[in-house]
């Protein structure tokens, strides 16, 4: 196990624990089905790669781990709202996530819609909280730029643009703008919530930022190749969600989109050098994003 992977598996059991915590306990009262939705999905797994970019990026400037778990957990909690949201009927209607059935399989319809929407006013319940960050100013900047991400001007315009891509031709520049909301601005956010907690310069907080929508669009890439293999190869189980979209691969082809996840990655690794060895494993992250294989 790399240095890098043995990071990744152990932010992801602090988060897991960290919002095993935070989370409403599952009592028997009648919020009960909903406090039980939002566990069940908050808590079903995943890469936890944005909560992992939140606690690395707080290490960079000395922040303590208890104020960075918090933060992460924040935005973990506002991606599975998001990812509950996208699989509903009317969305996506995806009957499965990371392996188990759906929020709205699960449970229901409406269920589901009310355990996101808890799970995403709950992150920033955790964030507006003085147990986060003992300076008001740092808690409502963490909000402003969180809020910013998940919001028409983030995640949430990027998804409306990936629903309407399903009807309409999209150029390489719009796919770029589209991926840049959708998944670029909560991993930048990701990535620069830890400098705002460590009060970093604005200058700064702009080298994460950059290096991390760089990030997020090799993710986005990355993602675009594995459903082209998948495709082409029954062989590999894969989760199909591209099926009438535009994508880095139908706007460029397999050969390009390898060619620019490269420069992207080596762009986004240059963001850094201020940062010197302290920013190492934010390196060796990009590297593996760009190498990934699931």
């Amino acid at each position: 196990m790399t240095h890098l992977e043995k990071s990744l598996e152990e932010i992801s059991e602090l988060i897991y624990q960290k919002m095993d915590s935070l989370l409403p306990d599952q009592d028997e009262g009648g919020e009960k089905r909903l406090h039980d939705a939002m566990r069940y999905s908050a808590l079903a797994g995943g890469k936890r790669l944005r909560p992992f970019l939140a606690v690395t990026s707080a290490n960079i400037f000395g922040v303590s781990q208890d104020s960075a778990l918090q933060v992460a957990s924040a935005i973990e909690f506002i991606h599975a709202y998001s990812l509950i949201h996208d699989d509903l009927p009317a969305m996506d209607d995806d009957d499965v996530r990371r392996g188990q059935p759906s929020c709205h399989v699960k449970f229901d319809e409406a269920t589901a819609i009310l355990a996101g929407d808890a799970l995403l006013t709950f992150a920033f319940e955790v964030l507006a909280d003085p147990s986060t960050h003992s300076n008001p100013a740092v808690r409502c900047e963490l909000v402003r730029c969180i809020a910013k991400a998940s919001g028409s001007r983030g995640m949430v315009g990027g998804q409306i643009m990936d629903m309407i891509s399903e009807k309409t031709d999209l150029g390489i520049n719009q796919i770029i703008h589209l991926q840049r909301l959708k998944t670029g601005e909560l991993f930048a956010t990701s990535c620069e919530a830890g400098a705002i907690l460590g009060n970093a310069a604005p200058n700064l907080r702009n080298m994460l930022r950059g290096y991390a929508y760089d990030i997020g669009l090799v993710f986005q890439i990355t993602d675009d190749l594995l459903d082209a293999e998948a495709e082409n190869d029954k062989s590999k189980k894969r989760k199909q969600k591209t099926s009438g979209k535009p994508t880095f691969v139908s706007a460029m082809g397999e050969q390009k989109a390898r060619e620019q996840a490269k420069i992207l990655t080596e762009q986004s690794v240059r963001h850094l050098s201020a940062f010197g060895k302290k920013a190492d494993i934010l390196k060796e992250f990009a590297y593996y994003v760009l190498n990934r294989k699931a």
